[in-house]
């Protein structure tokens, strides 16, 4: 799952127009018109996988734009934003979220943190998400994921996990 597809699901599972988007990566540091939101959430035609799982690139001109890391969090600083609204800073306290998604591997960790934080859900709740898409997750795996990528006991979320928790999250909501 790259980012491109975890931005799609996030839409589609919360809903959000197409105003509400060039908003929300607004608040989130990002100015961007209509037509490169809307590249942004086109799949791309040219990305396939072979059996065994890796991606394949063909040779065709891509109409869409790939999601950096940067976009995405961006845009999950975003939402955080605009279904919270903006934090009070404390004195000494940056106004700008620090990007933290540093690696391919943390970016579900992430996701699923700022979705969190957004959404205002408990880690029952989460698991009660997961569950509706058929996944069964331990409250352990779950607290795992939320860890900081330096302890211990930090587990990566695998993009079973991701697509099972957004597919649950659009059960949920819509």
């Amino acid at each position: 799952m790259d980012n491109n597809d975890r931005l799609i699901r996030i839409r589609y599972a919360l809903d959000i127009k197409n105003a509400e988007l060039i908003e929300i990566f607004k608040l989130g540091g990002m100015k961007l018109t209509l037509e490169e939101v809307e590249k942004l959430f086109l799949k791309s035609k040219d990305r396939y996988y072979d059996q065994d799982g890796n991606q394949m690139d063909s040779d065709g001109k891509e109409d869409n734009i790939h999601c950096t890391n940067m976009t995405l969090e961006s845009f999950l600083n975003g939402l955080i934003i605009y279904k919270r609204g903006p934090m009070e800073l404390k004195p000494g306290q940056k106004a700008a979220p620090e990007f933290i998604i540093k690696e391919h591997g943390s970016i579900n960790n992430v996701m699923l943190k700022k979705l969190k934080i957004a959404l205002s859900l408990t880690s029952d709740d989460i698991l009660e998400i997961i569950n509706d898409a058929d996944v069964t997750v331990s409250k352990g795996e779950l607290g795992a994921f939320f860890r900081k990528r330096t302890h211990p006991k930090y587990v990566e979320c695998g993009d079973k996990y991701a697509r099972n928790f957004l597919k649950g999250l659009a059960l949920k909501q819509r």
